[in-house]
């Protein structure tokens, strides 16, 4: 059946394909259960490589394909990865434990670091925290005076609390991301002010969601395939089907592209950046035609009546909005007037 096929982002060796099999079978039996997600997390995250070390397309084929079976696992999974691939990239060791990354910034007064010895402390409230109230630890990005810094602290201190109530999202239920508080919390630092959003790896994570978008999308257009197995498509079904076929065709080839281009060290810098808004673009926009024509095709039924399909769905709708959309459309306008002339 193809809901249980790895998702292959370019070529790939028979292990890596036999470690990718194995691998939705461990995402298959975690689905819709955060502890199970939390667990297979820190199993896997010792096995993946880092994106950037060589095997790129590997680590993005792995999110892809637990994406493709379920998100509220691959989201646990995802933030994890890149916690382990930052302070690779910092020269820092990973303590023991499930890791999220928490830099996203919201209303308010936003949170402060003050020094204490050699080190720091935290207060304050932080938003978008997934996972906050049950991981062991996470990065998280506060603020020294006018400046912003990326921080590893211990989720377990006493001075954590998950803000509970505020997370009434249909989608991602069980992904709570509503805020944490900081009380004078320990935390360490991990890079200068300003190195987490320079470092090459920042535009690499971008890209690893990407390819979340695009394995969530591909469980989608699954359903559809399924569908027209159990019933003669009609020209309407076919041209849905055809449609989707080419909108994950384009978006596979950006996302393979991408990862080669990372092993050989060509996307740092402004190329990174450049590169991350223009696979997340095409990813996303294809990840939503695919909602669109599911939704067409397959009308009211699976969303009423299959429990997967209707969840899928929902999480992927909320998951894109980690896309910017035309904000990120005009930042990559912007970005094309700065450069010597465009690629094309």
């Amino acid at each position: 059946m193809p809901e249980l096929a790895p998702v292959l982002l370019g070529a790939a060796t028979r292990d890596e394909r036999g470690a990718l099999a194995d691998l939705v079978e461990q995402a298959r039996g975690a689905a819709g259960d955060v502890p199970a997600a939390l667990a297979l997390a820190g199993a896997v995250g010792v096995r993946l490589p880092v994106p950037g070390a060589g095997r790129t397309l590997h680590v993005w084929s792995a999110l892809a394909s637990v994406a493709a079976v379920d998100l509220t696992v691959a989201r646990t999974l995802e933030p994890h990865l890149d916690a382990l691939a930052i302070l690779g990239q910092a020269d820092l060791p990973a303590e023991p434990g499930t890791w999220g990354v928490f830099a996203a910034e919201g209303p308010g007064e936003p949170l402060r670091a003050t020094a204490s010895g050699s080190a720091y402390v935290l207060d304050g409230r932080k938003h978008w925290c997934s996972l906050g109230g049950v991981l062991d630890r996470a990065l998280v990005s506060a603020w020294i005076g006018d400046k912003r810094q990326l921080f590893a602290v211990d989720l377990r201190h006493p001075g954590v609390a998950a803000v509970t109530g505020t997370w009434v999202a249909r989608g991602l239920t069980a992904v709570d991301s509503g805020p944490v508080d900081f009380a004078a919390v320990p935390a360490t630092a991990v890079g200068e002010p300003g190195w987490y959003l320079e470092r090459p790896g920042f535009a690499w994570g971008g890209i690893g969601v990407a390819a979340v978008w695009f394995g969530g999308a591909v469980g989608i257009a699954r359903r559809l395939v399924t569908s027209a197995a159990s019933r003669p498509p009609d020209q309407v079904a076919l041209m849905h089907l055809g449609a989707v076929d080419a909108q994950l065709h384009a978006a596979r080839c950006v996302l393979e592209e991408a990862a080669y281009a990372v092993d050989a060290g060509r996307l740092t810098g402004a190329a990174g950046w450049r590169a991350a808004l223009r696979v997340r673009e095409v990813v996303a926009l294809a990840a939503e035609d695919v909602l669109r024509r599911a939704a067409h095709g397959l009308g009211p039924g699976p969303l009423a009546t299959d429990e997967d399909h209707a969840r899928r769905v929902a999480d992927l709708e909320l998951y894109l909005r980690q896309w910017h959309a035309e904000r990120d459309q005009a930042a990559l306008g912007e970005d094309l007037l700065r450069a010597d002339s465009p690629s094309w």
